[in-house]
């Protein structure tokens, strides 16, 4: 097994998207890239750690590639909107990657090339490229949150319209 670390706005989006990948076997959502140790939902989300929301995804490479991955992270977010992911705004929304080795820096950079040349409007990928310091789990209350949470207005209006498009988009890498 192998573990990703990515950050793509709200970690309850990124989590809920990730669970749906075929050779996924984990996602937990967390903190990473910033100072403060052990940091709390509160702390990242008064913007003044430097941490971004993330999630860490234990996932088989002999079923899903870290390039599907980077293909599924970079198909469900918005790349080119610096510290923003929709509503939500401040540097825990950043869109980011945490890398383990130099690969997985070769594979996110050549991936990033590739939907620059594809953007037309002028618009720049502004995702951070980082080695993985540390991740720092959050509380129990942000795991496996759209699971728990369904019928709560927030998965209903902004997790879900994201999660029919993830299946729409990438059908083949979603378990049936």
């Amino acid at each position: 097994m192998s573990t990703a670390v990515f950050g793509g706005g709200c970690f309850w989006c990124t989590e809920a998207i990730f669970q749906m990948l075929k050779g996924v076997s984990k996602v937990e959502s967390g903190y990473a890239g910033g100072k403060m140790d052990n940091p709390s939902y509160e702390a990242v989300s008064s913007g003044n750690t430097g941490h971004a929301e993330v999630i860490r995804v234990t996932y088989d490479p002999a079923v899903i590639s870290y390039e599907d991955l980077l293909t599924v992270f970079f198909g469900s977010h918005d790349p080119t909107t610096p510290n923003r992911q929709g509503a939500d705004v401040g540097e825990q929304y950043r869109s980011i990657i945490f890398v383990g080795d130099e690969n997985e820096k070769q594979e996110a950079r050549a991936k990033i090339q590739e939907i620059q040349e594809s953007l037309k409007d002028g618009s720049r990928v502004v995702t951070e490229i980082l080695p993985l310091k540390k991740f720092f789990p959050a509380e129990s209350y942000h795991q496996d949150y759209y699971k728990s949470n369904t019928s709560a207005p927030y998965c209903q209006l902004i997790i879900e319209p994201k999660i029919e498009k993830v299946k729409k988009r990438f059908a083949e890498l979603v378990k049936q």
